[in-house]
């Protein structure tokens, strides 16, 4: 978040934060560098999982580095802006790109669904089954097929 965080603050000409927020992402992908290295060097299930050597966690680190040296080259060509002590707060709450969700309710019930009505759908009151039990299955005869030739004279014609 710090890195993207950056990069966006670049763009609206304020480097100093920008190097500022890359050098605290730097910061936390070290730590989680460390910690990944760590997860995949345990024992027991799931260690075929190396999240360190996943794609989006090598890009990151490679943009993290490409991002804060380009801020810096520009702050010392361009800018002049000094680099303050604390990084810049991200802003959690997003405010556009995301729908606000709608909370669900339950609708109403129709008054025709009272305690009776739901009672009467007892499966244990239902009717007796009064169909006859299925009759055994009858031996079947075989039939014995004519005998089929092949024709020349089929009515079929190719042109």
């Amino acid at each position: 978040a710090y890195c993207y965080h950056g990069q966006t603050l670049l763009a609206s000409d304020k480097c100093g934060e920008a190097i500022r927020s890359l050098q605290e992402s730097e910061k936390f992908f070290a730590k989680a560098e460390a910690l990944c290295k760590e997860y995949g060097e345990t024992k027991g299930p799931g260690t075929t999982a190396k999240p360190s050597g996943h794609l989006f966690f090598r890009k990151l680190g490679s943009l993290i580095k490409n991002t804060l040296e380009k801020c810096q080259r520009e702050n010392g060509f361009i800018y002049f802006q000094k680099v303050p002590a604390e990084a810049p707060q991200l802003e959690l709450k997003a405010n556009y790109g995301l729908v606000e969700p709608v909370p669900f309710e339950f609708p109403a019930l129709n008054a025709h669904w009272t305690s009776e009505t739901v009672a009467a759908f007892d499966l244990t009151k239902r009717p007796k089954e009064d169909t006859a039990k299925p009759k055994p299955d009858e031996e079947v005869k075989p039939l014995k097929e004519p005998d089929i030739k092949p024709q020349k004279d089929t009515g079929c014609q190719i042109s």
